[in-house]
């Protein structure tokens, strides 16, 4: 009876192993590749006592910042949002303000070999938190590309185009940091959530 009892035991310790290790490694590998799209929200968003219309009522948010580049070029930060998982995304768009096409600059995807050899991207950006006196590089998929928007190389003039840059997130009581990006001057953004 007690050999059953340790054996059940012993079946039941297994599957919970196997199961913590399947959550353990579908959370580490999600969102792991990176098609050059920026991240989907959910589509259900709810208003609360704020009565600023939401983003999906047509009108684009108040930038956290907004910082201007070479040839004419603008980056405006609307959000920098903490995950559950340990990140920090920042969604933006960069526009080109200027009146003719502009070229984008190599050095936005830094000086990094195995981010140089994944084609232009804003892989040269950073965080950096004053308080905690740390700085945080774009995270990269399995195979070395950067999570950040990629596959983009000049601007028409007036054109805009959404990017999106995923980090490591700074410990939760750090909140204020300095967004940085080769050529742009430096953008103090608030961490949300």
């Amino acid at each position: 009876m007690r050999m059953r009892f340790a054996a059940r035991a012993g079946r039941r310790m297994a599957a919970v192993v196997v199961v913590a290790g399947l959550a353990v490694g579908a959370t580490a590998c999600g969102g792991g590749g990176d098609d050059g799209k920026k991240p989907q929200s959910s589509a259900s968003t709810s208003r609360g006592s704020d009565s600023r219309p939401s983003t999906q009522d047509g009108e684009s948010p108040e930038p956290l910042a907004e910082v201007k580049g070479p040839s004419g070029l603008l980056l405006q930060i609307i959000s920098a949002t903490r995950d559950s998982g340990g990140f920090v995304t920042v969604n933006g768009a960069l526009k080109n303000d200027s009146g003719t096409e502009s070229v984008i600059p190599s050095a936005l995807s830094g000086n990094e070999t195995e981010i140089i050899n994944n084609g232009l991207s804003l892989g040269g950006a950073t965080l950096v938190d004053s308080k905690s006196k740390k700085r945080y590089y774009v995270l990269r998929d399995t195979e070395g590309r950067p999570l950040t928007t990629t596959g983009f190389s000049t601007l028409k003039a007036g054109e805009s185009i959404d990017v999106f840059l995923q980090f490591p997130s700074p410990p939760t009581d750090s909140t204020g940091v300095s967004f940085q990006l080769p050529l742009f001057p430096s953008a103090s953004i608030q961490i949300s959530g």
